[in-house]
C-alpha cells in the first residue's frame, strides 16, 4: 500500500528553478520527480559513503606528522 506523497515548500534560486523547469518540460517529468530523484541519488551516495567508512574503520590511523615522518623516510618531500 503506497503512502501518499507528502508536500513541501521548497525554495531555488531564481537560475535553478529555471533549469528545473526546463529539464522538466524537455524529458516529460514533473519537477517534484526530478527533485525527488536528486534527493534519492543524494540520500543513496551518502549511504554509500557511511558503507566505506565502516569497511575502513578498523584501519590503523597516522596522525599529520607521523604521515610527514614517513614521506621524508622514503624520499618523497
Amino acid at each position: 500500500m503506497n503512502e501518499p506523497s507528502k508536500r513541501s515548500t521548497v525554495y531555488f534560486e531564481p537560475e535553478v528553478h529555471q533549469a528545473l523547469r526546463l529539464k522538466a518540460a524537455y524529458t516529460h517529468r514533473s519537477v517534484s520527480d526530478l527533485v525527488n530523484e536528486a534527493v534519492r541519488s543524494i540520500l543513496h551516495e551518502d549511504q554509500e559513503d557511511l558503507a566505506a567508512y565502516a569497511d575502513r574503520v578498523n584501519e590503523p590511523t597516522l596522525t599529520y606528522e607521523e604521515l610527514l615522518n614517513d614521506l621524508k623516510a622514503h624520499g618523497k618531500i
